[in-house]
């Protein structure tokens, strides 16, 4: 039997003009969904946007790792901060 992870949703309370409200209305009609899913699909879309354009520290972490590979980062920030004086 397969195994399958719920995750829990939480219930939230959201307040649309009456313009959008029936335009979102009329999108979940014709793409045969819920609002909610809707919603759902549009934060999923500005956060994955969002974090394009600015990553996460640890997306940062990652991407940078190893570029000084096999140096000493300290000993070249040493380096340069004696440059300053």
């Amino acid at each position: 039997m397969g195994r399958y992870h719920i995750q829990a949703m939480i219930r939230t309370i959201v307040s649309f003009d009456p313009d959008d409200k029936r335009w979102l209305e009329q999108k979940a009609k014709d793409n045969c969904t819920t609002i909610a899913a809707l919603v759902r699909k549009a934060v999923k879309r500005m956060r994955s946007q969002e974090e394009m354009h600015s990553p996460s520290f640890e997306a940062l972490l990652e991407k940078t790792s190893g570029i000084r590979n096999g140096k000493d980062g300290l000993t070249y920030q040493q380096k340069m901060r004696d440059e300053w004086f």
